[in-house]
């Protein structure tokens, strides 16, 4: 799913969508070294279960700050390049038309320093879930500034088109240091919309526009 935003290729006056490098890891663990080292992936390495069930266990991310630490990986997963962020993402949910966006805390950036003397792999369960929200916290506005509306809704127009979905979220975040570079590290299809305020009106309204276009239809073929 990633890849059709990279397929993509979106970038204007209101900046640019990219994703980080990524690898999938199906199995064998010892094998992850070699074949990050193979990708050209830059430490730290984020990874991610490849596999949602439902689970607690499908939600954790883990932080891999050396090459040693990443065959004590549990595969089938997903690595992804680290960008540091300022600890905030940003939550986009797609509702048919309607697209809202709303500010998660996310891992921590992490310096050269802490790349330097720190090893080993820290496990961060449910980063971005409703309790962490970054909506109302006192943030520096070069992190806590939305990208813009315009950029977000020519992603959610193409996504929709590519992905032939109706109901999805992607989690995004801003290059730290960047105001108009972003990347997107994950899309969810059908996700929870408990952690959108509001969104009882949001689905009322996108379930109301279902029923409007099937009944212009009948209208149109009678």
């Amino acid at each position: 799913m990633l890849q059709d935003v990279a397929d993509l290729d979106l970038a204007d006056w209101n900046g640019k969508v990219d994703i980080p490098r990524q690898l999938v890891i199906t199995k064998d663990p010892s094998s992850i070294p070699a074949a990050v080292t193979e990708a050209g992936l830059t430490l730290p390495l984020v990874a991610k279960p490849l596999l949602v069930d439902g689970s607690e266990k499908c939600h954790e991310l883990a932080l891999a700050y050396d090459q040693f630490s990443l065959s004590k990986l549990e595969p089938p997963l997903v690595l992804q390049e680290f960008v540091n962020h300022g600890g905030v993402l940003f939550k986009v949910y797609i509702v048919g038309e309607s697209v809202r966006v709303v500010r998660r805390f996310s891992l921590p950036d992490v310096n050269k320093s802490e790349l330097l003397n720190n090893s080993g792999v820290y496990r961060f369960p449910r980063v971005s879930s409703a309790a962490a929200s970054a909506d109302d916290a006192d943030l520096d506005t070069s992190v806590a500034e939305l990208p813009p509306r315009p950029l977000l809704e020519s992603l959610g127009k193409e996504l929709r088109r590519r992905l032939g979905l109706r109901l999805f979220n992607i989690d995004m975040i801003r290059e730290r240091g960047t105001r108009d570079r972003f990347y997107v590290i994950d899309i969810n299809y059908f996700p929870g919309y408990g952690k959108l305020p509001g969104y009882e009106h949001v689905f009322t309204d996108f379930l109301l526009s279902l029923v409007q276009s099937k009944y212009k239809r009948r209208l149109a073929n009678s």
